[in-house]
């Protein structure tokens, strides 16, 4: 594949294809973190050239914990992406965030324990990215305009990722309620944050598909719940990507695509060559 994909799309559960892509293949792509979650679906949407990749795998095979989201992120920028759009399914951890919503977070809050597996740093290179504004808003603002078009969307809110694959006990939901967060899912954060260290622009359609467990009329969340949900908004995220992907100004610098400009603290003259040829591309624009 010589034609570079400045897009991408990566889908969380029940979006496993992207019928909205045409002229595609299944790209196969080598990382020197692993292997990806699957191959990438590549091939053009509103002129543009996009790779999509389903995010637990074909056939919905790896747990939120086995994510490889280095080699996932890596993978993105080897195939010349500066644009992520994350499509995922979470819970609503408030009355007005009802299933069928779509929510478009502006910031994560993390209740994972595998940090080690959150950064491409380490090994004799140390860098420390600006996060305290985690989602590009410039492609969280054009999400948010195509997902208005498809259904009800909501600007901005707290994504808490928690460690899974269990749902959450009352006891965490409410304690989640009680500090305000808007949604919980099992998958983000870390995608996130390699992004960002990857100095990809990237936002969060967080598609809501059931109560967590905390609210009293739905009961506790099920698996056939959210599959219910996640059929109806599936089609409704193929829309979505449809609309979004021409509206994306490829032409913008945004503060992420220089997010390493001042965050790598380790002397260059210190840096490992075996770090550094396993960091690759994700250093390749300071490697000058």
């Amino acid at each position: 594949m010589d034609t570079p994909c400045e897009i991408g799309v990566v889908g969380g559960s029940g979006l496993y294809e992207m019928d909205c892509i045409t002229d595609t293949q299944w790209v196969r792509v080598e990382t020197p973190w692993g292997d990806p979650s699957d191959e990438f679906l590549v091939g053009s949407l509103g002129g543009r050239r996009v790779a999509f990749l389903p995010r637990h795998g074909r056939g919905h095979r790896i747990l939120p914990s086995e994510l490889n989201h280095r080699a996932n992120i890596y993978a993105f920028k080897k195939l010349g992406v500066r644009w992520l759009v994350s499509l995922s399914a979470v819970g609503s951890l408030k009355q007005e965030l009802a299933p069928g919503v779509f929510v478009l977070p502006s910031q994560f809050y993390d209740r994972t324990k595998n940090s080690a597996a959150h950064t491409f740093f380490g090994n004799g290179i140390v860098a420390h990215i600006s996060f305290a504004h985690p989602v590009c808003p410039v492609l969280q603002q054009v999400l948010y305009t195509a997902a208005s078009t498809t259904g009800s969307a909501v600007l901005g809110g707290t994504y808490v990722n928690m460690e899974g694959p269990a749902f959450s006990t009352l006891a965490e939901s409410e304690e989640n309620r009680r500090a305000g967060f808007d949604v919980i899912g099992m998958t983000n954060l870390a995608e996130a944050k390699c992004a960002r260290e990857a100095e990809i622009s990237y936002a969060t359609v967080a598609m809501v598909t059931d109560y967590d467990c905390w609210h009293q009329e739905h009961g506790a969340v099920t698996v056939d719940m959210v599959i219910a949900c996640l059929k109806a908004n599936a089609e409704r995220a193929r829309a979505l990507v449809a609309s979004a992907v021409p509206a994306i100004p490829l032409g913008t610098e945004t503060k992420a695509h220089s997010a390493l400009k001042n965050a790598i603290m380790t002397d260059r003259r210190c840096w490992p060559q075996a770090t550094v040829d396993k960091l690759g591309l994700v250093l390749s624009s300071h490697l000058g």
